[in-house]
């Protein structure tokens, strides 16, 4: 059975035109000459005097230079057959990396210096100089969450939006973790097939967002999630600086009672068990995300080997080059001083 012939480079066939005009033009240029011969001798000096081909070879020759024009141009199409498949192997090494960073008011304690949320900045700086040729992007919660950076790999403007996040980028104050996991993983988009990690970064615990149904939204987008809980379980004030006067207070609530900031340890637990992740009490010591990412986030993304099946056309456009050139051949042949006569035939 003849394989269906394809053409890879279709938007050369426009050149036959060009051909069919060329060789017109040699034509009427060919068999224009005689007349011209004609205006200065008579036919019996044009005999004695000028060797010429008959007019069969002419247009045999003519034949030949379009045909050459013509192959020379279905060469250029790539003509293709289908083949078929290859099984290859691949590495992938790309991974989806969202981080989910918390802006809430209580990220401004001073036990981790300066505070925890210049901390944490300063990490995820860190450890995007680490993640080369990954996509990385940028949720930034209190009361909501609101992306700051769609994947990308473009680490330029990641780092800028990263430097801009302050406890005033969510107008809504509060710690809702399950509206933050539904804005990252909105934002991861279709599913491309590459590991996707979420990096969720918080100190409160959750103000009834259904944090575990969100998860099970990650889970079903093929999201993996690695919480980081900042803070203590048993509760802890929060001390902050006053950037205009440099006194320190207690943070307090709208009645004037001191907020206490307590981790929620066993929701960030349940997070990471039901994502098949990992959870890591920073506490509230400094956050050394970059000894974190070694030993618990890097084996989430390692690279996995793959095979994929490929199917690679055959190829058929040198026929045509070498056809062309023997057609090329002939006409010059047939153009030669063989076969010529006195006067047209």
């Amino acid at each position: 059975m003849i394989e269906r012939l394809i053409f890879a480079d279709q938007q050369w066939v426009h050149l036959v035109w060009l051909a069919i005009g060329l060789v017109a033009l040699l034509a009427y240029l060919e068999f224009r000459s005689g007349e011209g011969l004609g205006r200065f001798m008579s036919t019996t000096m044009q005999a004695r005097l000028a060797r010429r081909q008959t007019l069969a070879r002419r247009a045999l020759k003519l034949g030949f230079i379009l045909a050459t024009l013509l192959l020379g141009v279905l060469g250029l199409m790539r003509p293709q057959t289908p083949a078929g498949a290859e099984t290859v192997s691949a590495r992938r090494a790309v991974a989806d990396i969202m981080i989910v960073l918390d802006v809430s008011n209580s990220m401004l304690a001073e036990d981790a210096a300066p505070d925890r949320l210049a901390r944490a900045k300063a990490e995820i700086g860190e450890f995007i100089s680490r993640v080369e040729g990954h996509r990385v992007g940028l949720v930034v919660f209190a009361g909501r969450g609101s992306v700051r950076s769609p994947l990308t790999t473009d680490y330029g403007f990641f780092r800028l939006a990263l430097r801009d996040v302050n406890t005033r980028s969510v107008s809504l104050g509060g710690t809702r973790i399950g509206d933050a996991i539904r804005s990252a993983v909105a934002a991861f988009g279709p599913n491309r097939g590459a590991p996707r990690l979420m990096l969720l970064i918080t100190d409160g615990e959750d103000h009834d967002s259904y944090p575990l149904d969100a998860v099970d939204e990650a889970v079903a987008a093929g999201v993996r999630i690695a919480a980081i809980g900042f803070g203590s379980e048993a509760g802890s004030e929060i001390t902050m600086t006053d950037p205009a006067t440099g006194a320190r207070s207690v943070l307090t609530d709208q009645d004037g009672n001191v907020v206490i900031s307590r981790l929620d340890g066993e929701l960030l637990r349940e997070i990471a068990l039901r994502s098949e992740g990992i959870y890591v009490p920073a506490g509230t010591s400094a956050l050394d995300l970059d000894s974190i990412v070694e030993t618990y986030v890097e084996p989430l993304v390692t690279d996995t080997a793959l095979r994929v099946a490929q199917r690679s056309p055959n190829e058929h456009y040198r026929w045509f080059v070498l056809a062309a050139l023997g057609s090329l051949v002939a006409a010059v042949w047939v153009g030669s001083s063989a076969g010529m006569r006195g006067g047209d035939a």
